[in-house]
């Protein structure tokens, strides 16, 4: 029982970020319609950068200090979050949030396939498998359902 004990707090976590993201995209879409995708992503941002600071703040700064000795391309990851931004913009007010956040988790399923793979950003390597195929297929087939 200490394996689900040690496996719920994550799971937990995992839904929360879920929802967290299930509620971001829809609230991100309706501010770019008023703002556009560029400015929605600006206060976007901006409200994740005043929250981060209040965290470390009270977290006593983890090892913010030790963020030079990152690789310079991963100093680079907020553009994703730009990119990501922008494509929830267009596509969110054009075919809805289940089809938008469907096209999301497949792009993302198919590239930590990938990752997983070759134990990419210091991840455990995972093998592609069989049922790991099934899996990202019957997510793609559950978007199919959803834009019907």
């Amino acid at each position: 029982m200490g394996g689900l004990a040690q496996l719920l707090p994550v799971l937990v976590i995992g839904l929360l970020g879920g929802v967290a993201v299930g509620l971001q995209g829809p609230i991100s879409g309706a501010i770019s319609q008023r703002l556009g995708p560029v400015a929605s992503s600006f206060i976007i941002h901006l409200g994740g950068l005043v929250a981060s600071a209040a965290l470390l703040i009270v977290l006593g700064g983890q090892e913010i200090r030790e963020w030079r000795s990152l690789p310079r391309p991963f100093l680079m990851v907020g553009v994703l979050g730009l990119l990501l931004f922008i494509s929830l913009s267009v596509t969110l007010p054009r075919i809805g949030a289940a089809n938008a956040t469907a096209l999301l988790i497949a792009a993302q399923l198919v590239l930590a396939l990938i990752i997983d793979q070759y134990g990419w950003f210091g991840t455990p390597q995972q093998s592609i498998t069989a049922s790991r195929v099934i899996g990202v297929v019957l997510l793609f087939a559950a978007g199919y359902f959803l834009s019907r």
